[in-house]
């Protein structure tokens, strides 16, 4: 800016938005000059919504792809909801690893409702934006869902060592009080991801072209619109992520390898059977949503493209939440009796109904 132009001008003459950190370099004869120049800055960069590219899928299929993700949709919210319910109405399910189930199926519900309602607005209306908040906001509770469930799962897989490990001191080791306390360390390390990283997301300056090429607020392809140099904070955000995953991956490999020396040393074929039976669901919700996630979060960027993004993201934030409480209970027989008994409740009650009527 030229010593007589006015700040004014200087404003009117900008076409792209200045980002914060320029106004502290900039030297001016006036303190309240500068403190203006930071003000329009930063309301510029709030203010500004963003575009939402979507899953780019054609115009002929669109339908066909809305009332797949639709279903989907309304399967997990059903599922959860029923496993939710039957966890706290059945006693037989008043059990540390229900419990946590529990709270997994809150976590996926709150977690598909992050991302699928948009993106199934977005797929019938012209305007596929996103305000600068909204798109905050998406970004803190994905980054706490998701953190969340990574540390839950680890933490069920200790639970899942002590059932077959140490079954006696079972109801010790993972008494009410400790389960609590692992269901809140979950959501507190799963929040402290999210309050961690969206305010630093949010605050890198953000020029020219607002579209992003996905079909949420996804960090990654946020960062794409920067119109500053976030490798600094692209390597930090590597790191947590890896750190993120490294400890309830260590937690789940120590557990399952000390089951694996436990079950070998059984000498009873059905003691055996029963231990598979008790860890088969937990490593295969755990085989399916850290897999997507080691290919989002670890793998080096010549791997990915904005296709490949988008799949693996849609996999493990609209189907992942849909196939755990189905895995869960197709293949437990606790919560399938559980189910028979308030179907056949309910089915008693309406019959009493219809007969007194």
């Amino acid at each position: 800016m030229k010593g007589g132009q006015k700040v004014s001008e200087f404003i009117e003459d900008s076409r792209e938005c200045v980002p914060l950190d320029v106004a502290y370099f900039i030297i001016l004869p006036d303190f309240h000059v500068l403190i203006s120049l930071r003000h329009w800055s930063i309301r510029g960069n709030e203010t500004s919504d963003f575009i939402l590219l979507g899953l780019l899928v054609d115009n002929k299929v669109i339908g066909v792809v809305f009332a797949l993700i639709f279903c989907i949709f309304v399967v997990a919210l059903t599922a959860n909801t029923v496993m939710i319910f039957l966890i706290q109405v059945d006693s037989r399910l008043h059990t540390p690893m229900y419990f946590l189930l529990s709270q997994l199926s809150i976590m996926d519900t709150l977690f598909i409702c992050t991302t699928v309602p948009k993106l199934l607005v977005d797929m019938v209306s012209e305007e596929k934006t996103i305000s600068f908040v909204g798109c905050g906001i998406q970004i803190f509770l994905y980054l706490t869902m998701i953190g969340s469930e990574f540390f839950l799962l680890g933490l069920m897989a200790y639970d899942r060592y002590v059932a077959v490990c140490n079954p006696l001191r079972y109801p010790v080791l993972m008494n009410r009080k400790m389960c609590l306390l692992l269901a809140a360390g979950s959501w507190f390390g799963g929040s402290l991801d999210g309050f961690l990283l969206t305010p630093i997301t949010m605050n890198v300056p953000y020029c020219g072209s607002r579209t992003i090429n996905h079909f949420f607020c996804e960090i990654p392809a946020v960062l794409k619109l920067a119109c500053a140099d976030t490798s600094l904070y692209e390597t930090l955000m590597y790191i947590c992520c890896v750190l993120m995953l490294l400890i309830p991956i260590s937690i789940i490999s120590t557990s399952y390898s000390l089951i694996l020396l436990t079950v070998h040393r059984m000498h009873s074929a059905d003691g055996q059977k029963k231990a598979f039976t008790t860890c088969s669901s937990h490593l295969t919700v755990v085989s399916i949503f850290y897999g997507a996630a080691f290919y989002t979060y670890v793998l080096p960027l010549s791997y990915h493209t904005p296709e490949k993004d988008k799949v693996v993201s849609a996999f493990y934030t609209i189907v992942t939440p849909m196939l755990n409480p189905l895995i869960y209970s197709l293949r437990n027989r606790d919560v399938m009796g559980a189910l028979k008994k308030v179907l056949l409740k309910c089915s008693h009650t309406q019959k009493i109904m219809a007969s007194d009527a």
